[in-house]
Formats: C-alpha cells, sequence, structure tokens
C-alpha cells in the first residue's frame, strides 16, 4: 500500500448485484474530478452480504470497468470475520460502527487522510458525491 502514502483514500468495499451499485458512477466521478489533488478511490469486492458479488476477479473487474470505475480494484475479499482483510480489520477498530463494528452491507465507505488515519466511516446510504465536501477538506 506504499503507493498510496500521502494520499486521501475513499476505501469502499464493492459487489456488482447489490442495489447500490450505481454508485460506481459517483466513485467515477470523484476520482476524475479530485484524482490529480491526490485522491485514490479503492475498490475491494465483497461477496459477504447477500452473495451479491459471486464473479471471479476479473467478471468483477470487467463489471466494474463496464460501470466507468477506473480507480484501483483489488481481489475479492472478506471485510468481516476471522479472515477478514487486515486493513479492514484496521479500519473498522479506528471508526466503529452502531453496536459494533462490524460492516453491515456493500458499499461502505472510509475516508482517510494524507497521514493514513481514518477520519469518518459513512454507511452504504451515503453516497460518495455526498462525501464530496469531506474529501476536498482533506485535499
Amino acid at each position: 500500500m506504499d503507493r498510496y502514502k500521502g494520499k486521501v483514500l475513499l476505501i469502499i468495499n464493492v459487489a456488482s448485484a447489490c442495489g447500490f451499485t450505481p454508485q460506481y458512477t459517483e466513485m467515477t466521478e470523484l476520482y476524475n474530478k479530485y484524482a490529480a489533488k491526490g485522491l485514490e478511490v479503492l475498490a475491494f469486492p465483497c461477496n459477504q452480504f447477500g452473495s451479491q458479488e459471486p464473479g471471479s476477479n476479473s467478471e468483477i473487474k470487467s463489471f466494474a470497468e463496464r460501470k466507468g470505475f477506473k480507480g484501483p480494484m483489488f481481489a475479492k475479499t472478506d471485510v468481516n470475520g476471522s479472515e477478514a482483510e487486515p486493513l479492514f480489520t484496521y479500519l473498522k477498530n479506528q471508526q466503529g460502527g452502531l453496536l459494533t463494528s462490524d460492516i453491515k452491507w456493500n458499499f461502505t465507505k472510509f475516508l482517510v487522510d494524507r497521514s493514513g488515519n481514518v477520519v469518518k466511516r459513512y454507511g452504504s446510504t451515503t453516497t460518495p458525491m455526498a462525501i464530496e465536501a469531506d474529501i476536498k477538506a482533506l485535499l
């Protein structure tokens, strides 16, 4: 993850068959608008919620590209449980959720500043463009 040092990061667990997939459009819009100023939008496919990400990594990447997403797409990963990606364990420990720190659904978002501090966590229903002011404040 060294290539992301000094960048503002928007980290999102995504799923191709989720009702929130239209958010890919706004993820792309934010990336296009602010990448030159230091924003990276990182997508982590996850199949833990309603089995809404059943495809292979290449199928997931193709789906996201058809939606216009150009940011980094990581391999399918778990965000909760004993097999959770360590990054998500860290993010959840820094910004817990309601009642539990577990991620509740697809398209949960974490905003990380240039120093690696987890600034804020957003639920699935918060659209990427609703986060724009918070992103601009960090850039």
